[in-house]
């Protein structure tokens, strides 16, 4: 079953906020795990000190749609955040509805 993988880098302290979010629009699950890196601006650290984290989600592209113009909204402007997405295929996609 073909999906669309939404990964999210956002400071740690944006993570029940994207939880909340990522559920709104109709992600029925996720993963979280911690991340740190480097970029254009050196090292990311958030601005809280608790670094970042990676929120995945495989959801169908409307919600993907849906959940990037969440994100470019409410927390690209205002906070240390990227966003990708890639088309993937689910091999337990009965697990998606």
């Amino acid at each position: 079953m073909k999906m669309t993988l939404v990964t999210i880098v956002a400071e740690a302290v944006l993570e029940d906020r994207l939880v909340r979010d990522l559920h709104a629009v109709g992600a029925t699950g996720h993963t979280i795990t911690t991340a740190r890196g480097a970029g254009s601006r050196g090292v990311r650290v958030g601005a809280s000190g608790e670094g970042n984290v990676r929120v995945e989600t495989v959801v169908g592209s409307e919600i993907a749609e849906a959940l990037l113009g969440v994100l470019a909204e409410r927390y690209f402007p205002h906070y240390a955040a990227i966003a990708w997405t890639a088309e993937v295929i689910v091999i337990r996609g009965d697990k998606f509805g």
